[in-house]
């Protein structure tokens, strides 16, 4: 496929951008997307990704993925898809990038933990966590908290996997969260709109990425085997076929990299095949016009979506629920679940930056204080905090 060296009329425009909520002079080097992701890297929330579960716990071996290689690979598949659409790769990288920044420790093991224990306020969403990450909870700065986004990479960040309420402002899926709600009332995100083709084409790797990384973890993991994930799923039969013919007696660690990658290049091709065909069938002249489309532009033909389902079926029961995890994540949930009501009682056990912050409030405030404190700790951390509160073996 030729790749268009300009910019299509329906791509983001950091040289149009909405702006930030606290005004920054221009760089003479950089355009305003590329700010936005060089000011994710250099933040404290995605340093920390480095030691945050994406499904095994890391002391169970190096390497596996983490919330930050994870990320990393998002927006490499980002950039890829955003540079054959013709849009803004810089702007499609920063929503990639920081699409997990809101992630607890232990993976969705400590979210659901944490949603349990914020249910009387609110509950918890990884999402509007890494939405309070970026407008307030990095305290680098000297004029204001937060990373100070440009309102298209905010918009990437809280809609990438499409609108959030109908157009009555019903919610779609779920009930919005509070924090959600309260900022688009400050900076409104356009909740019932889509995001943009960049962000959307961040969505859709953040899905193939993660079934890609998922399939080689799990195999070298030993928690399924290549017959059966080729039994569960024909998309990846077929592709076993392709290599025992291209390269026959290849050793078996050599065939879980050539499938992984050919996984991952086949979703990505066809994610650019039919996002470019419905691009063109739809001709959006705007960016503005990608967001009030009835359907996102950037998607997966019907037979790789079935494709999808199949692997995500299969992954589901074989590794997320395979009694090694569990084990694991039941470990995770628990250490949560003592953590949180400890410090919501006596919050002078947590640092004294975070106590100073619960002090004075209501239960529902110092609630918000504890789960941004816990949902920032790394996996070690938290596992440190519980054996320093409950002993060792509280760990």
């Amino acid at each position: 496929m030729a790749f268009r060296q300009t910019l299509a009329p329906y791509a983001c425009d950091a040289a149009r951008s909405r702006g930030r909520l606290f005004a920054v002079s221009p760089s003479p080097t950089r355009s305003e997307f590329q700010r936005d992701r060089d000011r994710i890297i250099h933040s404290t929330a995605f340093r920390r990704l480095a030691h945050k579960t994406q499904v095994f716990v890391p002391l169970d071996g190096d390497h596996f993925r983490t919330r930050l290689t994870h990320s990393i690979e998002v927006g490499q598949i980002a950039r890829a898809i955003a540079r054959a659409l013709a849009v803004d790769e810089d702007l499609a990288e920063a929503v990639a990038l920081a699409h997990d920044l809101g992630h607890t420790p232990f993976g969705h093991a400590g979210e659901e933990a944490l949603e349990t224990c914020m249910k009387p306020w609110g509950g918890f969403d990884h999402n509007a966590q890494a939405l309070r990450v970026v407008t307030l909870l990095e305290r680098r700065y000297a004029d204001y908290d937060g990373l100070d986004l440009t309102w298209e990479a905010l918009e990437g960040i809280v809609k990438h996997n499409g609108p959030l309420v109908a157009g009555d402002g019903a919610p779609r899926l779920r009930p919005v969260a509070r924090y959600i709600l309260e900022f688009d009332a400050l900076c409104p995100l356009g909740l019932a709109r889509f995001a943009g083709v960049e962000a959307q084409a961040a969505a859709l790797a953040d899905d193939i990425a993660y079934i890609g990384h998922d399939i080689d973890d799990g195999l070298r993991a030993g928690l399924f085997s290549l017959e059966s994930i080729a039994a569960g799923a024909p998309f990846v039969a077929g592709l076993l076929e392709e290599i025992g013919a291209k390269h026959p007696g290849l050793e078996r660690g050599r065939v879980f990299h050539e499938l992984v990658r050919r996984v991952i290049t086949r979703f990505v091709e066809d994610a650019i095949a039919t996002s470019a065909a419905r691009l063109d069938r739809f001709a959006p002249q705007s960016a503005e016009a990608v967001r009030g489309a009835e359907r996102a532009m950037v998607a997966l033909s019907d037979e790789m979506t079935a494709a999808e389902h199949d692997l995500k079926r299969f992954l589901f029961t074989h590794m997320y629920r395979h009694e090694k995890v569990m084990g694991v994540w039941a470990r995770a949930r628990d250490a949560i679940s003592r953590l949180f009501p400890a410090f919501l009682e006596t919050p002078g056990l947590m640092p004294p930056e975070w106590a100073t912050l619960a002090a004075g409030r209501d239960a529902a405030g110092r609630a918000v204080v504890v789960a941004d404190y816990i949902a920032g700790m790394t996996d070690r951390y938290a596992l440190t905090e519980v054996k320093r509160l409950f002993g060792p073996a509280g760990g």
